[in-house]
């Protein structure tokens, strides 16, 4: 197999696992929509419920219904509070019933329910109750370059493991390329990201609370990125001194995988209700 060849079917299986890793990423992360289907009164009702809403306003929940006989109830609170569980009955406008959850500062949480009836038919639609954060709104000049930098180091990531097991002359070069991807995408602009949804710009160790209780130290995001940037930066530091030290690179991918395959927003930023008696 000539040298021309096995590049292309590296580039190939670089590009082939990081797809899979963002749709790992996309779909397993708590701010995912839960999605089903649930009968009611004969009639399969398909829903989406968000668990993430960015911007002013209140979150709305919105449920497409066949038969206009379905009625809904939204049962909400806060999340970490001991607030009273509060009813809101769904409106009917066009083919969907509609509620709103009562804004709450970035990092809040409201955990709620929905309960669709037709006569004496109730049914809950999610076996758990869906618990939505609140964020800022994140403008795309800064959310698409922060995805595109991730997704790129991810695949300069794999295409240096590959130069690696290979012990091609590459390997340093996709190293370099990775740790520089990597930190744009982590320590510029998801920092950025970081302020315009929550208000700070680093919230992962060894950051301590802020005046809306963050989780100390607990922000997974951030620090699984700081992981990533050390780990790649040794990789590149132990290679640049010896370039037969390959299996850095390796070792280095193995862990920004690991990082990868931590759901996206896990162990998020959040505040603490019982903790703020003064909040609105």
């Amino acid at each position: 197999m000539s040298l021309r060849l096995k590049t292309i079917i590296a580039w190939l299986i670089a590009f082939v696992l990081m797809s899979l890793l963002a749709i790992y990423q996309r779909t397993t992360g708590p701010t995912y929509p839960k999605r089903g289907s649930v009968e009611v009164g004969g009639s399969t009702v398909n829903f989406s419920m968000p668990r993430s809403f960015g911007g002013p306003g209140d979150a709305d929940i919105r449920i497409e219904i066949p038969d206009k006989s379905i009625k809904g109830q939204l049962v909400y609170r806060r999340y970490k509070s001991y607030d009273d569980w509060s009813t809101q009955e769904m409106k009917l406008e066009g083919n969907e019933l509609v509620a709103y959850l009562p804004h709450l500062p970035p990092a809040g949480k409201m955990i709620f329910e929905v309960f669709l009836e037709k006569g004496a038919d109730k049914q809950k639609i999610t076996a758990e109750p869906v618990i939505l954060r609140f964020k800022g709104s994140v403008p795309d000049f800064v959310l698409i370059p922060h995805i595109l930098l991730m997704f790129t180091a991810m695949v300069f990531s794999l295409r240096a493991a590959i130069s690696g097991i290979y012990k091609w002359e590459s390997t340093f070069t996709f190293t370099k390329f990775t740790l520089i991807f990597f930190a744009m995408g982590g320590l510029i602009f998801g920092p950025i990201m970081q302020l315009y949804a929550f208000g700070y710009l680093w919230t992962g160790w060894p950051v301590a609370d802020g005046s809306f209780n963050l989780i100390k130290f607990g922000d997974l995001t951030d620090n699984k990125t700081l992981i990533g940037i050390v780990t790649w930066l040794i990789a590149y530091i132990q290679i640049r001194r010896n370039r037969n030290a390959k299996y850095w690179a390796i070792a280095a991918a193995v862990v920004l995988i690991g990082v990868y395959l931590i759901p996206h927003s896990a162990l998020g930023s959040e505040i603490d209700f019982r903790e703020l008696k003064n909040m609105p």
